[in-house]
């Protein structure tokens, strides 16, 4: 008979690994940062200078100037990043915890509803970083598992060219002059535009979504594709609220956001794994994407409390029209985003095309 030690010896030999709860462990005390940024830096370059990062996106190059950004402001340092939707990045982490078989350091996904559960399974490392008490309160874990690295925000995005004005507020994509000129991401396809779609029809109700469907909007995959097409001179779409554009996009585009019913944001939430192979270069990324130098190259909202609204802007937390920590809540209902899901598919029909990484839209 296999004694139950060496069957225990067995199970790790073969890199089965097991999930338990965490919390009777009263071992989840963050590590506080005291370094400088540069002697992290120092200590990334000894431990082989390389970070490697998992993405949530839905194109291929939506991350290369975090890539340019990082490498230029600390040279000898590569970081290897790879973009994915959040829906498939996390399925493949679990995958790498439970065989033992983590290559991966940093994850920065719009799943949000992954990241608790990860540090209940011991998953991730609690770390504050050195700007880790100027971000907003609601934008980051108690004991630093998670924090918020970029906001994201839903607006209506429109071509200069193609229409004489933007929507300000939901009814508008409903005008005449927008009739086959919308172009819009299936509901179904993603769980940022699956919540859009739900707080429009809550403020409208549902014969706002039979109009918009008499419009004969293009659904397409991935939230970057809308702002693609309507810029292209060939297509007729000229109008979408299923992307992020930045709060001062380039000529022909115009922005805007509503403000009677609610629009979308969130802060896209980074972790880093606790048996991560470069811890050091994790947390050098990590550092950076809090600085100012990172948070005012991304263009919008910061998830610092400290740092301003872009010119022109009032506060995120002064917006009455979003609610940044809704999303939270929604993804963390899976059964009840999962009805949502289906019920669009029912009307819309299931998403088609190949995936926005590989479509070369």
């Amino acid at each position: 008979m296999v004694r139950l030690v060496d069957l225990f010896s067995l199970l790790l030999g073969a890199g089965a690994v097991s999930a338990y709860d965490q919390d009777l462990g009263f071992n989840g005390a963050p590590q506080a940062e005291n370094r400088t940024i540069d002697e992290i830096y120092k200590a990334a370059l000894a431990e082989g200078g390389v970070v490697t990062v998992w993405h949530g996106g839905d194109e291929t190059n939506q991350q290369d100037t975090l890539k340019h950004a990082f490498e230029a402001r600390f040279p000898g340092m590569t970081l290897n990043i790879t973009v994915d939707v959040s829906k498939y990045h996390d399925g493949n982490i679990d995958r790498q915890l439970a065989t033992g078989g983590l290559y991966v350091d940093s994850i920065i996904l719009q799943t949000l509803h992954d990241y608790p559960r990860w540090d209940s399974e011991g998953a991730l490392l609690h770390y504050l970083p050195l700007n880790f008490y100027d971000i907003h309160p609601s934008f980051r874990d108690l004991r630093g598992a998670w924090h918020g690295v970029s906001i994201f925000a839903w607006s209506f995005v429109w071509n200069k060219n193609k229409v004489s004005r933007g929507p300000s507020e939901f009814e508008d994509l409903l005008r005449p002059e927008y009739k086959d000129k919308l172009v819009l991401t299936y509901p179904n396809d993603d769980d940022a535009v699956l919540y859009a779609f739900d707080l429009v029809l809550q403020q409208y109700g549902y014969g706002w979504f039979e109009k918009l469907l008499a419009q004969n909007p293009r659904w397409v995959r991935g939230t970057a594709t809308p702002a693609t097409v309507l810029s292209q001179n060939s297509s007729r779409s000229a109008v979408t609220f299923t992307s992020d554009v930045g709060l001062a996009p380039a000529s022909p585009l115009g922005v805007g956001f509503p403000t009677k019913a609610l629009f979308v944001t969130w802060a896209q939430r980074a972790a880093i794994l606790r048996d991560a192979p470069h811890l050091e270069g994790a947390k050098l990324l990590h550092n950076y994407m809090l600085s100012e130098e990172y948070q005012t190259l991304l263009g919008s909202w910061s998830v610092r409390k400290d740092l301003p609204a872009p010119a022109g802007y009032p506060a995120l937390m002064d917006i009455q029209s979003t609610n940044p920590t809704g999303f939270d809540g929604f993804m963390a209902d899976r059964a009840r985003a999962e009805r949502l899901r289906l019920f669009f598919e029912d009307k819309i029909g299931t998403p088609q095309g190949l995936s926005p990484l590989k479509d070369n839209i």
